[in-house]
């Protein structure tokens, strides 16, 4: 089964951030295989993180929320309490390592939609090109439609936030977002 989390940081939290730079890549060393995605997010300067990615695959809900709740910049408070766990639909069927898109020019976002009735954007668009993940968020049941999750590279927030079909969700975040891992 597939998961989508998502942590947003705490305010201040950079320094504790940093100093847990190593745990934290050591903790998602320990699931390298199930890793479809992960990366930072940024606040609008661009530099300052605002949370945290992660796409992953395992065996049901109750490890997802382990793998959430026992990431160690949560358990140190990084994190706010408001983790998003969501089961996850690879539409694309490979992971961000797979991406053969540019990394270094332009920008990478996340765009969450958090859904509102009818579900919306169940297939990516056509221009799979800049799509570095996509997928719906699911309910824990797996069927049950509560958003759509994107990794994309766009020339900036507008591009970005035209991967979903707007009107159809309560809400839209776009967040710079970068590849993930071991620097």
């Amino acid at each position: 089964m597939e998961f989508f989390v998502y942590h947003r940081d705490r305010a201040g939290s950079v320094p504790l951030r940093e100093k847990l730079a190593e745990a934290h890549w050591s903790y998602m060393d320990g699931f390298a295989e199930q890793l479809i995605a992960r990366g930072p997010t940024f606040h609008a300067d661009g530099e300052t993180p605002s949370g945290s990615v992660h796409i992953v695959d395992l065996p049901n809900p109750a490890a997802a929320r382990a793998f959430a709740l026992d990431e160690p910049n949560n358990q140190a408070g990084v994190y706010t309490p408001d983790v998003l766990v969501r089961r996850w639909r690879n539409t694309l069927g490979r992971t961000m390592w797979e991406f053969t898109g540019d990394r270094t020019e332009g920008t990478h976002y996340l765009v969450l939609g958090h859904g509102q009735g009818p579900a919306a954007d169940l297939t990516p668009p056509a221009d799979q090109g800049r799509l570095i993940a996509y997928g719906p968020l699911l309910a824990y049941d797996g069927t049950t439609w509560l958003g759509t999750a994107a990794l994309l590279h766009a020339a900036n927030t507008e591009e970005a936030r035209a991967v979903l079909t707007t009107d159809r969700y309560a809400d839209v975040e776009v967040h710079s977002w970068t590849f993930g891992g071991r620097r």
